[in-house]
């Protein structure tokens, strides 16, 4: 059994071993967190999931029969509680109120209209997002997070076999941008960078 290879780290864990069980965590947190944003759910929300998946681990360690498949065991735990915070989750919440329009006008803003159209075409990109398949919504919302995940977490996270994932991306993005054309903007470089089209 080498060193540091899950089924290790797992036997070390259930021993007591601290450093094993941080090792876990460092380890598949990402896992977690990639998850928790392919169903959309908000920071809080995620940060809770997350944190039972680990609980849930806790307690069910001593029960793991095959440690190399945890990262399964976590990725299918973590869909779990996504879906049982969605059911139990009350979606509609109060908004704030706004009281932005006691604020003195910022000198340096952009123009209104600048804004107004940035927020157009953003709502353009949304909605023609919201047309592609739910797998393909749910691929692309990991990919795009901030520190991407790698394929084999997404793999485990989304239940994609692994060679599967770069193909899927590009039809999806493929897709994506024939509904942003069909909107009325175009692709201005060879990632997802749009502008509005202007008059033919």
């Amino acid at each position: 059994m080498p060193d540091g290879s899950v089924t290790d780290l797992v036997h070390r864990a259930r021993g007591g071993d601290q450093s094993a069980w941080n090792a876990l965590v460092e380890r598949y947190s990402r896992l977690l967190w990639s998850v928790a944003r392919a169903h959309r759910l908000p920071q809080a929300e995620a940060a809770d999931v997350v944190q039972m998946t680990w609980l849930l681990l806790v307690e069910n360690l001593d029960h793991i029969r095959d440690p190399e498949r945890l990262p399964g065991w976590l990725a299918t735990t973590a869909r779990r509680e996504c879906l049982r915070t969605l059911r139990l989750s009350n979606r509609e919440q109060p908004a704030e109120p706004d009281d932005s329009y006691w604020d003195a006008p910022d000198e340096d803003a952009e123009p209104v209209d600048a804004q107004l159209l940035v927020d157009e075409r953003d709502a353009v990109l949304w909605g023609c997002f919201k047309r592609l398949p739910g797998r393909c919504q749910g691929l692309l919302r990991v990919l795009m997070a901030t520190s991407p995940p790698s394929y084999a977490e997404v793999s485990a996270a989304l239940g994609l076999p692994v060679g599967s994932i770069g193909p899927t991306r590009g039809r999806c993005l493929g897709r994506l941008r024939e509904l942003v054309a069909e909107a009325g903007l175009v692709v201005v470089g060879t990632d997802a960078e749009f502008q509005e089209r202007g008059p033919s």
